[in-house]
C-alpha cells in the first residue's frame, strides 16, 4: 500500500478559526488578517505551505523543528513548507497579516533552484526578521496591493499579477535577510563537525538511529563525536537523534491520518510494537494515548 502523509489541512483549519471572508486563488494562495489562527496548533504539525506573517502587534513563542523561538512585533515571520512547527504561546493582543502559498505556487515563483536554495538557507538561519516602521509600512503596502488584486475576480490575469507581486515581495525580504547579522562563524574543526552531525541527523533520522552512521560520515569515532556534540550543545548525539524521531512521530500522530502501523513503517521501526515501546519510553504515553490527548 502506498504511503500517504497528509500534513496540515490548512484551509479547513483557517476556516474553522475565522467567521469572516478569506481571500484566495484556488488552493494556491490565501490572504487573511487579524485572526487567531496560531493558538489552534498547540501540538507539533508539519506545514504543507509557505507562510509569511507580517506581525503588527503582540508576541509569539514556539518551536521550528527542535529550535525554540520568540518573536515580538513589528517583525516578519517566514515559515517554509515541510517544517515541523509548534505554536506554544500567542499574546492576546497579537495581530498580523498572513500570506499563505502552496508549495506548487512557491516553486513556480522561483523555478530556478539556484534562487530557491539561498532563500531557504537564509530563512532557516533567520526565520524572524525585526522591522522598523519604514519596513513594516512597505510590507503592509505589498499585502494590501495583493489583497486588492485577489479581489479583482473578473480579471483573468490576477494570478499572474499576484505572482509578480510576490516575486517583488521575495526580493525585498531577501535583501533584508542578508543585512541581518549572521550567527558567529564557525571557527574550529570541532564545531564544524557538530554542525555536520546536526545537518546529517535532520536528513537521515528516519532511517539511521545509530551514532556510528553519523560518525563514519564525518570520519570520527562514535565516542569522540558524542563527546563534542555533548560539549557543544548540552545534549548527547543519541538525544538529538531521538528528539528528531519523536518530533516527527508526534507531528504524524497529530496532523496526519496515517495509522500507527503506517507511522511505524514511515519511521523504519521493525514493527508497531517496537515503535510503541520506543515512543512510550521517550514521551511517557503510548502513540495511541498521545494521538487522543
Amino acid at each position: 500500500m502506498a504511503k500517504e502523509i497528509k500534513p496540515l489541512t490548512w484551509q479547513l483549519d483557517i476556516k474553522n478559526s475565522f467567521d469572516g471572508k478569506i481571500l484566495g486563488i484556488d488552493d494556491d494562495f490565501v490572504l487573511f488578517d487579524n485572526i487567531k489562527v496560531l493558538p489552534a496548533f498547540a501540538h507539533p504539525f508539519r506545514s504543507d505551505v509557505t507562510t509569511f506573517i507580517i506581525c503588527t502587534k503582540g508576541i509569539t513563542r514556539g518551536k521550528i523543528g527542535l529550535y525554540s523561538y520568540e518573536t515580538k512585533a513589528p517583525c516578519m515571520i517566514t515559515l517554509l513548507a515541510d517544517e515541523i512547527l509548534q505554536h506554544e504561546f500567542v499574546s492576546d493582543d497579537f495581530e498580523g497579516l498572513f500570506i499563505v502559498m502552496s508549495k506548487r505556487m512557491t516553486d513556480n515563483l522561483l523555478p530556478d533552484i539556484q534562487e530557491r536554495l539561498p532563500l531557504a538557507i537564509s530563512v532557516r538561519q533567520n526565520p524572524f526578521m525585526p522591522l522598523n516602521d519604514e519596513d513594516l509600512n512597505l510590507l503592509k503596502t505589498y499585502y494590501f496591493m495583493l489583497k486588492k488584486v485577489v479581489e479583482m475576480t473578473e480579471n483573468i490575469h490576477r494570478k499572474d499579477i499576484v505572482q509578480h507581486l510576490m516575486i517583488a515581495f521575495y526580493y525585498h525580504s531577501n535583501s533584508w535577510l542578508h543585512k541581518v547579522p549572521q550567527k558567529e562563524s564557525i571557527s574550529t574543526k570541532q564545531n564544524e563537525s557538530v554542525e555536520q552531525f546536526l545537518e546529517l541527523t535532520e536528513k537521515h533520522f528516519k532511517t539511521e538511529r545509530q551514532v556510528k552512521f553519523y560518525a563514519d560520515k564525518i570520519n570520527l569515532t562514535p565516542k569522540y563525536l558524542s563527546q563534542i556534540v555533548k560539549a557543544d550543545t548540552g545534549k548527547t548525539a543519541n538525544d538529538w537523534i531521538d528528539d528528531y524521531v519523536i518530533l516527527e512521530a508526534k507531528a504524524l500522530l497529530k496532523s496526519s491520518k496515517l495509522t500507527i502501523q503506517q507511522i511505524s513503517d514511515e519511521l523504519n521501526f521493525a514493527d508497531q510494537s517496537v515503535f510503541g515501546k520506543y515512543f512510550k519510553r521517550k514521551v511517557g504515553l503510548s502513540p495511541k494515548e498521545y494521538r487522543s490527548k
